[in-house]
């Protein structure tokens, strides 16, 4: 018997594509939606593979009011929603501000107005992100929920700032909404299959994708950006979090918004009228320990024995210096931990691209 039906946004996605993997094993029924602006569509069929059975999917925009509201008047049972739905690169976001903005955000406000005039209970995990602390002072590592947010230095990471705030104002005005902002760190690996993984288009935005292509031969080098920041080895610091981990975490965001929890954080500092209602909730997703880039990359050679050509280059503009999740709150409310070794999820993301052509 399903647990309720669940809309995921963004769904053939990187993280997209993990989370629905684990909801259907959690037992819900989920019901995909993307339009693969930025993802392929043989994920579906990956996703089946996984399942050993069909899948509910949508092809949408949810930027576009009219087409995504028909997948509520298909699937007027939705009981919560799963919003990944965005761009996501920073330095991409730096280019292409108004794009960032413009999807970001709008696909956000139609979710909210739809599951609100549609009289559904709106509960929403939505996927957040570091990148709304800034770049935190240090005596707030590792950092809590409760670390001030500073202003971002992408638009990308302003339009996380952005939707938590219309989130969190939403809440406060709808007593139907309860929502968990998920702020996760730096996702990497593939799924122990290699059905899905991260797959970006054209070059790499993100370290570990750039990491094994370059190993694959694909590439002629990595770039190390920048090593003269204020680290041990001089390269950025990261909290990289195994993807399927972190797509565990979602389920048990969902989980603790269908199970009618009321939390009054009064203590709350950031969004104080949202936290006072209960039905505010915001967690860091990490593993609690920071990785060099310099780190990440013998970790890579040391897990898989493969040769990897890198070189140093210029500091990248909108990059945080050093960053890493203090991740109690979410082992201790949710019940969550993300503890798979480093070694293991490098070896799972060439695995990933040894299957790709």
């Amino acid at each position: 018997m399903s647990k309720g039906k669940i809309l995921l946004t963004g769904a053939a996605g990187y993280i997209g594509s993990h989370t629905w993997v684990e909801l259907c094993n959690a037992g819900y029924e989920v019901v995909g939606v993307d339009n693969f602006y930025n993802s392929e569509r043989d994920v579906v069929e990956r996703i089946e593979k996984i399942l050993g059975r069909p899948v509910l999917f949508e092809e949408t925009d949810c930027s576009c009011p009219e087409s995504f509201g028909k997948v509520f008047q298909k699937h007027q049972d939705i009981v919560g929603a799963v919003h990944f739905a965005a761009c996501k690169a920073v330095g991409e976001s730096i280019e292409k501000p108004l794009m960032y903005y413009r999807n970001n955000i709008v696909s956000l406000l139609n979710l909210i107005t739809l599951m609100k005039d549609k009289a559904l209970k709106a509960n929403i995990v939505f996927s957040s992100s570091c990148t709304v602390y800034g770049q935190p002072d240090k005596e707030h590592l590792p950092i809590a929920e409760n670390a001030p947010l500073k202003r971002s230095l992408s638009p990308y990471g302003k339009s996380k700032q952005m939707a938590e705030e219309i989130l969190s104002d939403s809440v406060v005005a709808y007593p139907q909404m309860k929502v968990c902002a998920l702020r996760y760190f730096n996702p990497i690996g593939a799924h122990p299959s290699a059905l899905i993984g991260e797959l970006p288009r054209g070059v790499p935005q993100n370290l570990v994708p750039f990491v094994t292509q370059t190993a694959a031969g694909i590439r002629d080098h990595l770039n190390v950006f920048g090593n003269d920041y204020n680290t041990p080895d001089g390269s950025c610091i990261r909290d990289y979090i195994y993807v399927v981990d972190l797509a565990k975490a979602h389920v048990k965001a969902i989980d603790k918004l269908l199970s009618n929890c009321i939390s009054k954080a009064e203590d709350e500092p950031t969004y104080t009228e949202a936290a006072k209602t209960g039905r505010w909730f915001i967690y860091n997703l990490g593993t609690g320990k920071g990785l060099s880039v310099l780190e990440l990359v013998n970790g890579f050679i040391k897990a898989t024995g493969v040769d990897l050509p890198y070189q140093i280059a210029p500091r990248r503009q909108g990059d945080i210096e050093q960053v890493w999740a203090d991740p109690k709150k979410a082992e201790l409310e949710l019940g969550w931990k993300a503890d798979t070794p480093i070694e293991d999820v490098l070896r799972s993301a060439w695995n990933w691209q040894k299957t790709l052509k």
